[in-house]
């Protein structure tokens, strides 16, 4: 569940001076609003950490120039920043981002290499809201991941399923893959990664 928390819109970097720090939540500037969601827990904390792992050992492995920090805020716009569950940066980009260093935000989407969404019961933020705006900014890669198969029927079909959702950008605009039960997941960014549906969302 999110809470939307401010009446008059935010910039992004009044939103990053109200910005509490150590909150139990994490928070995201939508079109100006201020958008309270609770922090990962449970299968959905586990099944971002063993994903981060699983593409750090795909990142060591092809001794790609790529890390995957703790904490990123990527700024779409003057209005608009996210926190995904998982980030892939370029460490070759860092060099270009103003911000980096200071604050650990993002501005440049060739800085980015894969975004990675963990869906919970707000579903349509992912499938519709941040595929649109990811897509917009220009993000190569972006993954739906939906293990408790949430989604509405028109992306992910029925019945109902876990689904991994791979959009890539082609010419501007994304063109998705699912994956479900018995699948491997195929990324562009990373063809050499080894991982299954069952147990990616198992």
């Amino acid at each position: 569940m999110v809470a939307v928390l401010n009446q008059a819109p935010l910039s992004f970097d009044e939103f990053l001076e109200w910005y509490p720090e150590d909150s139990e939540y994490r928070y995201e500037l939508r079109r100006g609003v201020v958008v309270e969601m609770p922090k990962p827990r449970g299968k959905h904390s586990k099944l971002a950490g063993d994903l981060a792992f699983d593409l750090g050992a795909a990142v060591r492995h092809a001794n790609l120039p790529y890390f995957i920090p703790k904490e990123c805020l990527i700024k779409l716009a003057n209005d608009m920043g996210y926190e995904p569950d998982i980030v892939v940066l370029d460490e070759t980009q860092m060099v270009d981002e103003p911000r980096w260093e200071r604050e650990s935000v993002i501005t440049l989407s060739q800085s980015i290499k894969l975004v990675v969404e963990v869906v919970s019961t707000n579903w349509r933020d992912d499938y519709l809201l941040k595929l649109a705006d990811y897509e917009a900014f220009g993000i190569q890669e972006y993954w739906i991941l939906d293990y408790l198969g949430l989604g509405g029927r028109r992306y992910i079909g029925s019945p109902k399923q876990p689904t991994a959702t791979v959009c890539t950008l082609v010419d501007g605009e994304y063109e998705l893959q699912q994956f479900r039960a018995g699948d491997s997941v195929i990324s562009p960014t990373f063809p050499g990664l080894s991982v299954t549906v069952d147990r990616l969302l198992g």
